[in-house]
């Protein structure tokens, strides 16, 4: 693919130009270590490094356009320096003009929020899917481009996989994308450019603090996405949280809320709760379908909001939200021979933990033990660590206090820090056990039948992260070993 530089920097504010713009660019490159000739390269300020410090190498290998905030100390002749104001977004806008601006020629929908996103986002794939439409999606779990699986590996890519991954949607005759939305990706530009058909808010709660320093910067990011829709856009906010409306305070979308307790535009309510299913009733219908839990009502409401608002009738959502399924490693259930009820689920944050624990104790006889394995993710938001821990302590009869992804950090200094949180009788419900396989493996030990067993914090996760190397690990596969074994 070969495009004209004036073409790509169309669509970008541009303060000064050195150099000619009478180029070919082969690709849109912001890594120095995979920059090449015929590139244009961006230089971009990251959260680790800044890549202006890199420009003199891509020069030296042969780059000849180069879009930068400040100049080099020194311009080397025959190369064209670009002047911007802000790099990130002028990658993201070239990257849009790259790929022939892709997020226009179908309808992207982003899902943003603490919790649900991902559930929210499967759930929207299938249903429009079976609705006769085909659709791409955009996960922290897998990227799908009409049942074609390509990896993931951010919750939110970088610009140029992201206008790849739409422009292949579009190749493939694709009508809808859905795509989660992180707060990282949105505050760093990363959907600058794109056409957004829709935005959805699911719920704000406390996460990501280590990079957005304050709660009030973690809104302002998550409201960043409302603020720049168009009046062809729509915005649709969960009304029972009290950060929904504050999404729509200067969006120029149109408005829509969801709920399960406000008044909104589309209502729904829980009539039964239980390990093998929820009964709701929808805009005075009433459904059944294989999902457990408030949470999964709330994402359930989404997906019903948006289809109602792009134009389907309940008589064609319902049937269809009858049949869906939980999302891999979402309070996923795994059973075993001796009764043992295990659920892995990927709650990581107190609130989305909090949620899994509530809707477990909702449903469960109460006369069997209820045992939680959690730990908390190393060189991440250290805040929440006792916070998760006390919630764990206070909504189970025994918690594991483990390890999760401790990346640089020692493991033993988190479960410290979560410990923290704990004291008297919360602290006697709690086990430290460093090693994760072995906290799964004491839990099934000392359970009974009946029991239930959560494991959470990782969910889909097939690995665990320590000092820097990815170990496969997968809670899923560890309890299905020690299950299945006779006790």
């Amino acid at each position: 693919m070969i495009k004209k530089l004036t073409d790509i920097l169309s669509s970008i504010d541009v303060k000064q130009i050195f150099g000619t713009l009478d180029q070919n660019v082969h690709n849109v490159s912001f890594d120095s270590r995979t920059a090449k000739t015929g590139d244009l390269f961006v230089a971009v300020k990251g959260t680790r490094t800044d890549g202006h410090h890199f420009i003199p190498d891509v020069v030296s290998g042969g780059i000849t356009a180069v879009i930068c905030e400040h100049l080099p100390e020194k311009r080397t002749e025959n190369v064209t320096y670009i002047l911007v104001k802000n790099s990130a977004e002028a990658l993201a806008k070239a990257s849009c003009a790259f790929f022939g601006h892709p997020s226009g020629k179908l309808k992207v929908i982003g899902i943003t929020g603490t919790n649900g996103k991902t559930s929210t986002v499967f759930f929207l794939y299938h249903l429009f899917r079976a609705l006769g439409y085909k659709a791409g999606l955009l996960s922290t779990i897998k990227n799908l481009i009409d049942g074609q699986e390509i990896p993931s590996t951010h919750t939110t890519g970088d610009a140029m996989q992201i206008n790849q991954n739409l422009r292949a949607m579009v190749d493939r005759g694709c009508d809808y994308c859905f795509m989660e939305m992180s707060s990282h990706a949105i505050d760093q530009d990363r959907i600058a450019g794109l056409n957004i058909h829709g935005a959805v808010f699911t719920n704000i709660t406390h996460d990501h603090l280590d990079y957005h320093l304050t709660f009030e910067n973690y809104i302002k990011a998550k409201k960043k996405l409302f603020d720049q829709l168009t009046p062809a856009s729509f915005a649709l906010v969960n009304a029972d949280d009290r950060n929904g409306m504050v999404m729509l305070q200067n969006t120029s979308a149109r408005k829509f809320t969801y709920a399960l307790k406000s008044p909104s535009d589309y209502k729904g309510k829980i009539i039964e709760n239980r390990f093998e299913g929820l009964q709701l009733r929808i805009d005075n219908r009433e459904l059944w379908c294989r999902l457990v839990g408030s949470f999964n009502a709330y994402n359930l409401m989404a997906v019903y909001a948006v289809a109602r608002i792009e134009g389907f009738q309940p008589d064609e959502i319902l049937p269809e939200l009858s049949r869906l399924t939980p999302v891999e490693g979402r309070f996923q259930v795994i059973g075993s021979k001796a009764g043992i009820t295990a659920i892995v689920d990927y709650a990581h944050t107190p609130d989305a933990l909090q949620n899994v624990l509530q809707t477990i104790n909702e449903v469960r006889p109460h006369n069997e033990h209820l045992i939680t394995i959690i730990g908390a993710g190393g060189d991440r938001d250290k805040l929440k660590r006792p916070i998760l821990a006390k919630v764990a302590c206070q909504l189970s009869d025994r918690v594991f206090l483990t390890s999760d992804n401790p990346r640089s950090e020692n493991p033993d200094t988190i479960i410290d820090d979560m410990e923290a949180g704990l004291d008297g009788a919360l602290k006697r419900k709690a086990i430290r056990i460093t090693d994760r396989r072995e906290a799964i493996k004491t839990a099934i030990m000392i359970s009974l039948k009946g029991d239930i067993i959560l494991v959470a914090g990782k969910g889909h996760e097939t690995y665990q992260e320590i000092k820097g190397v990815k170990f496969h690990f997968d809670d899923r596969e560890i309890l299905h070993e020690y299950l299945n074994n006779e006790k």
